[in-house]
């Protein structure tokens, strides 16, 4: 009877620190749990600080990648994100603010600029079916080049360039490309163009044949730019590839259009470019401000 009280006693008094035992390791762990969320939510918001500052120092790449470090290093410190989610908006806010800034104090001097260069270009627009415009040298119009194997060029209003090799002759010569050359031995060519009765096309009328190879945009741009670079009285001859021979030299006034043409474009570019980006911003930043105000559809 006395050693059943025992082990019965025994075993009471086992479960007893047991159960302490384990309430114990239960708030231990509890404090521990919550000094090392403390110490990562302190340290969140000391990222989060510096985010701030660099933000309002104005160095935003290096703002967003301390911002971007926050969520992904301290994922359980929702408050933080949700400051840091804020401040990454009000950082790309500042940002476009910053390029419409920047378009704004260029637009003037490029436009100021493109009058300048307009000059000796016709621009030529048919409202009928011509969503752009194209500004041709005028030296370089259909009407002033007709029965005549010439290269044509002009620019977009948007800013891109095009090169076109025309031929006329009594027999087709199915040219695809253009090649120019120098005596020194330098030279650029387009791409080949294939016949496709868009920007390789060609037509038969009185017993001649008309061939028009179009080359746009880079697909010009090396060719544009060897007459750019090379000397105003160096010769350059231009060879019609991907069929028949044929070439002819460009003359004194053909590589003042290209050259013109040329610059034209690069200022025209620069315009479109700066214009759309202006736009870009102006409309993040409504989006933007839809979010920073709760009014976002």
């Amino acid at each position: 009877m006395l050693s059943f009280v025992l082990h019965s006693t025994c075993a009471i008094f086992a479960l007893l620190f047991t159960t302490i035992m384990y309430k114990y390791f239960i708030t231990v762990s509890t404090i521990i749990c919550s000094l090392i969320s403390c110490g990562e939510g302190n340290e969140a918001q000391k990222r989060l600080d510096e985010a701030n500052t660099l933000y309002e120092n104005k160095q935003f790449i290096a703002a967003k990648n301390v911002i971007d470090s926050i969520h992904l290093m301290y994922p359980r410190e929702v408050a933080v994100r949700k400051g840091a989610l804020t401040l990454m908006r009000q950082v790309e806010r500042s940002e476009c603010e910053q390029n419409i800034a920047y378009c704004d104090s260029l637009l003037p001097i490029c436009i100021s600029e493109l009058d300048g260069l307009k000059k000796g270009f016709v621009f030529v627009k048919n409202t009928d079916y011509d969503v752009i415009g194209n500004y041709i040298w005028n030296t370089m119009t259909v009407e002033r080049n007709v029965e005549r194997s010439y290269i044509r060029c002009g620019v977009s209003e948007e800013g891109e360039m095009y090169m076109a090799s025309v031929f006329f002759g009594g027999a087709p010569i199915n040219h695809t490309g253009l090649h120019f050359s120098t005596n020194s031995g330098a030279f650029a060519e387009t791409p080949n163009i294939p016949y496709d009765g868009g920007l390789n096309y060609r037509f038969h009328d009185l017993g001649n044949t008309t061939e028009v190879v179009a080359y746009k945009g880079e697909h010009c741009k090396t060719v544009a730019n060897f007459v750019l670079i090379v000397s105003e009285k160096e010769r350059i001859k231009a060879t019609y590839t991907g069929g028949k021979p044929f070439s002819l030299t460009l003359s004194d006034a053909d590589k003042k259009a290209i050259r013109s043409t040329f610059e034209l474009a690069r200022v025209l570019s620069d315009i479109h470019a700066m214009q759309k980006e202006k736009a870009r911003s102006q409309k993040k930043i409504m989006l933007i401000d839809q979010k920073l105000t709760g009014a976002e559809p």
